[in-house]
């Protein structure tokens, strides 16, 4: 049932694709909680997906911009201002691609074109999201900005590749950033760290299903699904998360903090008896 969390809000959300999208999730709960949004991902990723249906479902409008491009992020910040009459309140960079990861190369023999990619793609975007949005003065004060991230920036996954690199430079630029924004408009800004999520981007990691069934064993409270993060980002967006900023927020039932589950030693010994 929703709160209305979000009344008289309103929001830019990067990164929707189809339904198995957080972000897609997050546009649709933030609506419900009485929010106004704007979506927005590149012109080859609304041909791929079906980003204009979310948006009629919505109320709301599509302006395609690729977030590495700062002309085109500026066009969308102008967009999306005009659209609204003015500033706005939270925004969303749920974006995350890696050609080394598509093209199955290894982390010991990255194609460092590809690695230049995979970080402008995944991370840097942030940063020129955030600087165009300042120097526009878009955001309001009191505002907040998320991104979503994932614990393999602080510890080591196999295959996650460069990916990892990816995510903890998002998570750096998270807290620089923060104090900039912080400091200068009240705006606050954090990353939330999402469980193995079976999303269109993650489906891309080998041995993903794997994985699920591993954290789903290792996690207390189970894997947070798409549906359930996007119930935490709309709290962040909301008044009552006004002071917390720069930080990196797991949601993941728990596995960040666990060092070894009943579950899984009795899958290990199971598996020793063989």
């Amino acid at each position: 049932m929703a709160n209305q969390l979000l009344k008289g809000k309103k929001g830019l959300i990067f990164g929707a694709l189809n339904e198995q999208s957080i972000a897609w999730k997050v546009a649709e709960k933030a609506v419900e909680e009485g929010a106004e949004i704007v979506l927005t991902n590149t012109a080859v990723s609304m041909r791929m997906g079906a980003i204009q249906r979310l948006a009629e479902k919505c109320g709301t409008i599509v302006v395609p911009a690729d977030a590495t491009n700062v002309e085109e992020l500026e066009n969308l910040f102008d967009k999306t201002m005009e659209h609204f009459g003015g500033g706005f309140d939270f925004m969303l960079h749920s974006i995350g691609m890696s050609p080394n990861v598509r093209k199955g190369f290894a982390y010991d023999n990255l194609n460092y074109d590809f690695l230049n990619k995979t970080l402008d793609i995944s991370a840097v975007s942030f940063h020129k999201a955030m600087q165009v949005a300042r120097r526009k003065d878009a955001i309001n004060e009191w505002g907040s900005i998320v991104a979503l991230t994932y614990m393999a920036a602080q510890r080591t996954v196999c295959d996650y590749n460069d990916m990892a690199d990816a995510k903890a430079l998002l998570e750096s630029i998270a807290r620089s950033f923060g104090y900039v924004y912080g400091r200068e408009k009240r705006v606050r800004v954090n990353t939330v760290s999402q469980s193995p999520t079976l999303t269109t981007a993650g489906s891309g990691v080998a041995g993903l299903t794997d994985l699920l069934e591993y954290a789903e064993k290792f996690a207390p409270l189970g894997n947070g699904t798409a549906e359930e993060c996007a119930s935490y980002i709309v709290t962040l967006f909301s008044d009552y998360t006004r002071k917390i900023t720069m930080q990196n927020l797991y949601h993941d039932g728990g596995f960040s903090s666990m060092g070894m589950s009943h579950e899984v030693m009795a899958t290990y010994i199971k598996g020793l008896e063989k």
